[in-house]
């Protein structure tokens, strides 16, 4: 069988992990230790995870965070989620194919008293917010209990391979998201007040305000004078035809199996999404060797940092704006993408329909809080606060440091002797957080002497790595308010072309303009951060505009790495003087990749699925608001399951709401969904206290 593994990478190091094996329908598979599941049938070429009891469709990964339940399998008899289940050895695996049978029970059941700690804050979720919050209390001598479902810490940082924007100083900007994650954790491990459990799940908070949490398959209550909900964000789902086929995935998921996980999940990709994660993604494919198609964004521009968008475009990537996705097209998996340009309405011009071969689609439309955990604890009057995505959605640096005011404001809530928190920390959180600003048209210095810093970021954000970092400071940007665009104010004679602010830049949008040596046929510094041994000395590049356009084919001179350059390397090429500060990347896939096919593909069935866990679709929803007149989620839900399966509604119930308003009726006018008490499936057994290990009702 085909190993789909990563072997090398130009950010991530390869791991020396022990092999193991287990089975998939009785077929002998290799694993390593440590890995999820899914993220081993997916390196063995398994897709398919099951078929769906309704209509025999095919599941398959979707969300990788354990917030659907497209990936559930069994397990030696047992329906788990293959994203949260680690795989050990010798283990079976089966598809779910269908409902599974009720395992054989065994009266009289063990049980043992279920135990109940105190502490004095609870933090459920180990990302950036939830970490920054941990480590402020914890030089406080805090006794924090801080609870993740995940193997490890970090959140969605350890799936971010590209420099973070932001500030240097409060917020490790310049620094990779993986390596913000170990320092984070490492700090943490300074402080004994803090306790960390991995691997545990909060399942609900209840009305004598205790918070049930399985640990390790062992139901534990914990009480504590404060909480903290620091549990990130879920994707949005979109509706479409043929959008829960296998090769459909959640940005997060494709990202996990790429960055975390080390599996080349697809050959050639297609994103939905200009936003910031949309744009990542894309970045994060084509360092793991994955063709990336092309993107489309409804909006007439990408949500996203414009560096983000830049940087793709100079690469070979087409982005399209004002499109929107058709449907996925394909029997079992994803063979093909068919899309098409949007009015004003948002309504798909006919006509401008085109069809992209491709294996997999990206899905990355906007994330929604998770603060179930929040508003239950508020209605029960508890000490709670939230911060990070699960507070407001905004980028991972702003969700560090909204963790670290919250573990402050913890502080003081419990009447602990600590500082004043400064009004400049608030005042940094909000930049941080704050929406990509006005964009200037691109102007290049006219010098032709010297050593030439040429920027390329062009848009009001928040970061300022290239200004902390030239040691003669000579870039320039508002200490007050760090989403001033940098600006180059020393004479061009003073840089030293030492390309430090070429290779902490996180957008990749500073090259370096050399003249000294022939002001006829400068040297032009370009970042790149891919495997060393794809570019080498002598071979002829394309280089492009910042607008992605090819300029030049140029050999390259030299490729070089700083001391401290933190996996970005330096491609220096000779260029004519007349196009040099016009450079402002490389290309590094061909255009054959992105071209449309020859035959559109049209999806004939209207199989847009609103619920992935009942199968119900969008036209069974509408039919019951036009012909049934129905103003109820609970309704709906009653008569066609929309909302009733494994994954609480957390995927449709804002695809329902969108019908709700395409049909023409205010949101003021719907009754919303009554939520099941438990945010998490759980086997019934474990609220007893029943023993691990033991069988199931």
């Amino acid at each position: 069988m085909t190993d789909y593994r990563i072997e090398k990478h130009p950010v991530l190091p390869i791991p020396d992990r022990k092999k193991i094996e287990f089975f998939w329908q009785d077929q002998k598979l290799d694993a390593f230790e440590g890995e999820t599941i899914s993220s081993a049938l997916f390196a063995n070429g398994i897709r398919i995870f099951g078929h769906h009891h309704k209509d025999g469709s095919p599941q398959g990964i979707y969300c990788a965070n354990g917030q659907c339940s497209q990936c559930m399998v069994l397990m030696d008899g047992m329906p788990v989620k293959s994203c949260m289940e680690l795989v050990s050895p010798d283990i079976h695996v089966a598809p779910m194919d269908g409902l599974p049978a009720l395992p054989k029970v065994q009266f009289p059941p063990e049980f043992s008293e279920v135990e109940e700690i105190k502490t004095t804050v609870l933090i459920i979720g180990g990302g950036p917010a939830g970490l920054s919050a941990a480590i402020e209390l914890g030089k406080l001598g805090v006794d924090v209990l801080l609870v993740d479902d995940k193997h490890r810490l970090g959140g969605k940082l350890v799936l971010q391979t590209h420099r973070f924007f932001g500030s240097v100083h409060t917020v490790y900007a310049g620094t990779r998201g993986i390596d913000i994650a170990t320092r984070l954790e490492n700090q943490l491990a300074q402080y004994p007040s803090v306790k960390v459990w991995l691997r545990s799940t909060a399942l609900a908070v209840f009305s004598d305000q205790k918070v049930g949490i399985l640990r390790d398959g062992k139901y534990i209550l914990v009480t504590s004078a404060a909480l903290l909900i620091a549990s990130g964000a879920r994707e949005k789902a979109l509706a479409f035809k043929g959008n829960t086929l296998p090769g459909v995935y959640g940005a997060g998921a494709f990202q996990t199996l790429v960055n975390r996980d080390l599996v080349k999940p697809a050959s050639n990709l297609f994103i939905v999404g200009g936003g910031n994660v949309g744009l990542i993604a894309g970045y994060h494919a084509l360092q793991a060797g994955i063709g990336v198609v092309g993107l489309v964004e409804a909006l007439p521009e990408c949500g996203g940092y414009k560096v983000h968008k830049d940087k793709l475009v100079r690469m070979g990537v087409p982005i399209y704006t004002s499109h929107t996705i058709l449907s996925a097209n394909g029997k079992d998996g994803v063979e093909s993408v068919t899309i098409a340009a949007i009015d004003a309405n948002f309504k798909p011009i006919s006509g401008t329909e085109k069809t992209y071969p491709c294996d997999s689609i990206l899905v990355a439309v906007g994330l929604d809080p998770v603060n179930e955990f929040y508003h239950k604890a508020k209605q029960y009057n508890m000490n709670v606060f939230s911060a990070g995505d699960a507070e407001e959605i905004a980028e991972a640096s702003a969700a560090m440091f909204s963790g670290k005011i919250k573990g402050r404001e913890i502080a003081q809530a419990l009447n602990l002797s600590v500082e004043e928190i400064p009004q400049e920390w608030y005042r940094t959180g909000e930049i941080l957080k704050s929406r990509p600003g006005q964009s200037k048209l691109e102007t290049l210095p006219d010098v032709n002497t010297g050593v030439l810093p040429v920027i390329h970021c062009t848009q009001e954000i928040p970061c300022d790595p290239c200004s902390s970092i030239c040691p003669k400071a000579l870039i320039f940007i508002n200490r007050d308010d760090i989403r001033s665009t940098p600006a180059f104010i020393g004479a061009y004679e003073q840089c030293a072309g030492c390309e430090k602010c070429v290779t902490i830049c996180p957008g990749l949008a500073i090259t370096l303009v050399d003249y000294r040596k022939d002001a006829d046929h400068p040297i032009v510094s370009i970042p790149y951060e891919f495997e060393r041994g794809t570019i080498n000395e002598g071979d002829l590049i394309t280089v492009t505009n910042t607008v992605g356009d090819p300029i030049a084919e140029l050999p390259v001179v030299k490729v070089t790495a700083l001391k401290a350059n933190d996996r970005t390397i330096v491609v220096k090429v000779r260029a004519p003087h007349d196009i040099a500060k016009q450079i402002a990347g490389i290309q590094v896939q061909k255009a054959e990749i992105t071209l449309p096919a020859e035959k559109l593909v049209e999806r004939v069935e209207d199989d847009t699925v609103i619920c992935r866990c009942e199968r119900v679709t969008a036209g069974e929803i509408r039919r019951l608001i036009r012909e049934e007149g129905y103003r109820d989620l609970n309704e709906i839900k009653a008569v066609s399951r929309a909302g009733m399966g494994a994954c609480g509604s957390k995927t449709c119930n804002s695809l329902i709401y969108r019908i709700f308003r395409e049909e023409g009726i205010a949101t003021g006018q719907v009754v919303d969904m009554t939520r099941r008490p438990l945010f998490v499936e759980v086997p019934l057994g474990i609220f007893a206290g029943e023993e691990k290990g033991a069988d199931h009702e």
